[in-house]
C-alpha cells in the first residue's frame, strides 16, 4: 500500500491486528502542503513497486486536496484507494465530518499526526501556511482522534494559546 505518511502507521497497525500481509510504503506527510504533488508522487511510487507487487497495490490516501488528480492516477493504473475527501473522513467517516462542519463551520481539524508535529508543521512555518496568519480565519480548532496522544494534545493546546484571532486555543476531543 502506498500511503500518506500521516496515516501510514495507523494503516500498518490495522493490517497487523487483522493479520493481513500488507507492506505500507509511506510518502512524506509534508506533501499535504503541496497537494498538487501527491498524485505524481503516488504514481512514481506505484511504478517503482510494480515489479515487486504487480497489481496488488492499493492507495492509502483520501483525495487530500488533489481535486480528483489522485483518482485519475488510480483509475489509469487500476488501483483502489481509501475513500474520502481528506484523512478526517477516513478517521471519523464522511457523514460525521460533513455533519460536524455543518454544525461548526470555520473549524480547523487536526489529526493525531498534526497534533504531534504541530509546532514543526503549522506554528513555525509549513511552506504556504503559518498558523499565526491563518488562526483568525477559523472559528475553532478541533483535535480529534488523538487517543493515546493526550500529552501531544496538551502541548498543541499550549502552542495555540494566545494566538491572534478568535481561536483561543485547541479543543481536544479525545
Amino acid at each position: 500500500m502506498v500511503a500518506c505518511g500521516a496515516i501510514a502507521a495507523h494503516l500498518s497497525d490495522i493490517a497487523t491486528r487483522r493479520g493481513w500481509p500488507v507492506d505500507v510504503h509511506p510518502l512524506p506527510p509534508l506533501l499535504h502542503n503541496h497537494p498538487d504533488r501527491i498524485a505524481g508522487q503516488v504514481e512514481k511510487t506505484v511504478e517503482r513497486l510494480r515489479g515487486r507487487y504487480g497489481t496488488r497495490i492499493a492507495v492509502g490516501y483520501a483525495d487530500c486536496g488533489t481535486y480528483g488528480a489522485l483518482d485519475e492516477v488510480c483509475q489509469r493504473l487500476d488501483l483502489i484507494r481509501i475513500g474520502g475527501n481528506h484523512c478526517y473522513d477516513i478517521f471519523a467517516g464522511q457523514r460525521e465530518m460533513a455533519a460536524m462542519f455543518e454544525a461548526e463551520p470555520g473549524t480547523y481539524v487536526l489529526t493525531d499526526f498534526l497534533v504531534r508535529s504541530f509546532s514543526r508543521l503549522v506554528v513555525i512555518d509549513a511552506g504556504h501556511f503559518v498558523w499565526e496568519e491563518a488562526a483568525g480565519e477559523y472559528a475553532s480548532t478541533i483535535a480529534d482522534w488523538v487517543a493515546g496522544h493526550r500529552q501531544a494534545a496538551a502541548q498543541t493546546r499550549e502552542s495555540t494559546r494566545g494566538l491572534d484571532g478568535p481561536n483561543q486555543g485547541l479543543e481536544a476531543r479525545l
